[in-house]
């Protein structure tokens, strides 16, 4: 199996003004690690994992890490992180993986043709994007596809009924539904459906605040009432306070 190699050096210190370093250096921090060994602190030109991502198989490429003075080891890309602003890589991390073990990957799953099921008024639902699959390094397929031609109103397609390449394995229950076709009515009833649970839902909340709402009714209720008298009893300093402004015209005559 031919790997594709990416050049790593070995880091001995870490921190970010390390990062900083090494990012001014056109390299990037890493690290390798697996179930077996420990934490590999390394640095690696972003360039080369850009690469990397612009092939066929992606993260999913079976990578050969050549460490300067060290010893290489296959590994996959297994997570990496970008800038939210510059979108340049800052980060990555590498698995290391044996080429004799299975490993366990998620790839892209898509679907193509004319579904009989849409033509007749339905939606085409893929509930999943990326399907987790196991199998060998060498074996990882670039993605799975699946024709959706004869799929027709309320169809569906379970993980077993997938077309995967020999060697590759699926990791979801055999009846896992990952393609339906669901028509109006269905959709309407589980719109229904979720607005009754919704419903059912909110009347204990809504029963538990009409009950404070209530004892402040019966029990005092009287009390606006007596709040309210300071407030029409404040009309009667307002009237006397006009009387002495209407006499002053008297006064000057």
């Amino acid at each position: 199996m031919d790997l594709m190699k990416v050049t790593a050096t070995r880091r001995t210190t870490t921190g970010k003004c390390v990062a900083r370093r090494l990012r001014s250096a056109k390299q990037i921090p890493a690290v390798a690690y697996g179930r077996k060994s420990e934490a590999l602190p390394l640095s690696v030109a972003p360039k080369s994992l850009l690469d990397v991502l612009a092939t066929s198989h992606g993260r999913n490429t079976v990578l050969e890490i050549a460490v300067e003075n060290g010893e290489n080891f296959p590994a996959l890309l297994c997570d990496y992180q970008y800038h939210p602003v510059t979108r340049e890589l800052l980060h990555a991390d590498f698995l290391k993986i044996s080429l004799t073990e299975p490993v366990d990957v998620e790839i892209p799953f898509e679907t193509f043709g004319k579904c009989k099921g849409v033509v007749a008024g339905g939606t085409l639902h893929v509930v999943f994007r990326k399907l987790p699959v196991r199998c060998l390094p060498d074996k990882i397929p670039v993605k799975v596809t699946y024709d959706v031609t004869e799929l027709d109103l309320d169809g569906h397609v379970g993980a077993k009924d997938l077309p995967l390449p020999e060697g590759v394995a699926i990791r979801l229950p055999p009846n896992q539904t990952v393609i339906a076709v669901v028509s109006e009515k269905d959709r309407g009833e589980e719109e229904g459906a979720a607005a009754a649970a919704a419903g059912a839902a909110a009347a204990p909340a809504a029963g538990a605040a009409a009950a404070p709402a209530a004892d402040a009714k019966g029990g005092a209720g009287k009390a606006p009432a007596a709040a309210a008298k300071p407030a029409a009893a404040g009309k009667a300093p307002a009237a006397a306070a006009a009387k002495p402004a209407a006499a002053k015209p008297a006064k000057g005559k």
